[in-house]
């Protein structure tokens, strides 16, 4: 599920008739800003952004802007409203970033809105995968943006979304600063090792 191209964003500006023609940035490494495990099932990972916060918020509940950096899928912004997220990763980066060999081209969730504070705060349940909660607090000219993502039960999905979340931001600063966009998948596969090191102990 693609969202359609509309006549502006919610933050104003002009909404991309097409694929975005950023080129994926192969030379620029992942960031240092690591996520924190602060426990075994749960991730906690931050990014300062380009203000204004509206306009960050704009990137966390627009399809159309979510899709150029995580997943694709509209949302009606109500405590328990369901909507799908449709993660289309090879094509965060145009020309489209191949995949590694069995990652697949599509992924789709089917989750539900349990808090939403405009424009401080979205909580949704991604049955399977947990509870991600985003929150936004102003912090100078920027915008302090913290994911948390918690009830993670399995092991191999801490690490996998931990390398996620940070290739994830990582696109999602460089979209709103206007910088050169990383290859997804090239600084995904980089962090997993990473992730894994930082991983708690089992319990």
């Amino acid at each position: 599920m693609n969202a359609q191209p509309r006549a502006s964003r919610p933050d104003g500006t002009a909404r991309p008739t097409g694929t975005s023609v950023a080129q994926p940035d192969l030379a620029t490494p992942p960031s240092r800003e690591f996520g924190t495990y602060k426990d075994a099932t749960t991730l906690v990972i931050q990014r300062r952004l380009p203000g204004p916060i509206e306009r960050v918020w704009a990137y966390l509940t627009d399809g159309d802007l979510r899709r150029q950096w995580l997943a694709a899928g509209d949302m009606t912004l109500e405590p328990g409203a369901p909507f799908e997220l449709v993660w289309r990763n090879d094509e965060l980066s145009d020309p489209a970033d191949a995949s590694p060999d069995g990652a697949g081209s599509e992924h789709r969730a089917s989750c539900t809105i349990l808090e939403v504070e405009p424009p401080r705060k979205l909580k949704y349940d991604w049955p399977g995968a947990g509870e991600v909660t985003f929150d936004l607090a102003p912090d100078g000219d920027k915008v302090l943006l913290t994911v948390t993502h918690r009830r993670l039960t399995e092991r191999r999905l801490v690490l996998m979304v931990g390398a996620g979340w940070h290739t994830h931001l990582d696109i999602l600063v460089a979209r709103i600063a206007g910088t050169p966009v990383p290859s997804f998948w090239k600084g995904w596969s980089s962090l997993r090792s990473e992730y894994e090191r930082r991983m708690p102990p089992a319990a």
